[in-house]
């Protein structure tokens, strides 16, 4: 099995922590170039520094906020100008929790520019050099909540939604450019995000953090939460050539809590 990233180059948006930085580490392990995109210039060149270099490679990284459209189109200009892509890997962190008739209208566009418009301006941006080279593997890191809506987050789930249909209206669009488009949908992973998440929870329900917490963890099959890896090592196959004839998928990587067969 092909899983070689030798002479492949990618972008991973939101790579300087969790998943992102998990998805970056794993990439350039089987050998890719990775250049990453956060707002925290202090973080993004920490995690550039720990990156395998086995390769040879050149890691590099761009600071620019995801909400910022013309920040993100100047900032693909210029790696487009160094660099022929291979890879993206669109990941950004999720909204506030909370329920869907407590949200304002600027919650929802907000978070909607940071995650679809943010991926559509990368995306179109860099499918031209993927055409190129005839390889391609755009990549978006979403929620189980594809799936089966998550109680409490009510923007994400509908902006989240919004981005798998995207990815999946282009997958059938691009496939014949050799280009796939594939998502992947963690579970409970420890994370920052998950760490707010339960935090939140046991604050709105007065009770303590521990109880929460498993209550969680007993929600799901393998009674555990998810590390970073595991589900960066799912978006590492996707994006190697021995997943050629994986398009227009969502695959979720939660230790079997999602209760849908499909």
């Amino acid at each position: 099995m092909n899983i070689s990233l030798v002479n492949k180059v990618a972008v991973i948006n939101g790579g300087s922590q969790g998943i992102g930085f998990a998805t970056a580490k794993a990439l350039a392990a089987q050998g890719a170039t990775c250049i990453l995109l956060a707002r925290n210039t202090d973080a993004l060149s920490t995690a550039v520094q720990q990156l395998s270099i086995s390769q040879s490679q050149t890691h590099s990284y761009f600071s620019v906020d995801a909400t910022d459209a013309d920040g993100l189109k100047n900032i693909a200009k210029t790696i487009n100008e160094k660099y022929k892509i291979n890879i993206l890997i669109n990941n950004s962190g999720g909204p506030a929790g909370g329920a869907l008739l407590a949200a304002t209208p600027e919650a929802f566009m907000l978070t909607f520019q940071q995650h679809l418009i943010a991926n559509h301006i990368l995306a179109t941006a860099f499918i031209p050099s993927m055409e190129a080279s005839g390889y391609g593997r755009i990549i978006q890191i979403i929620s189980t909540s594809v799936k089966a809506p998550l109680h409490g987050l009510g923007v994400s789930n509908t902006v989240r939604a919004a981005v798998a249909s995207w990815a999946k209206t282009l997958a059938n669009e691009i496939g014949h450019l050799g280009i796939t488009v594939n998502n992947v949908l963690p579970g409970a992973t420890l994370t920052d995000r998950l760490s707010t998440l339960l935090e939140k929870q046991a604050t709105t329900q007065n009770k303590p953090l521990h109880q929460v917490e498993e209550e969680w963890r007993n929600a799901i099959p393998a009674r555990r939460f998810g590390q970073p890896d595991e589900i960066a090592n799912v978006v590492a196959f996707l994006a190697s050539p021995a997943a050629s004839y994986v398009n227009g998928t969502s695959i979720q990587v939660d230790g079997g809590r999602t209760p849908n067969l499909n």
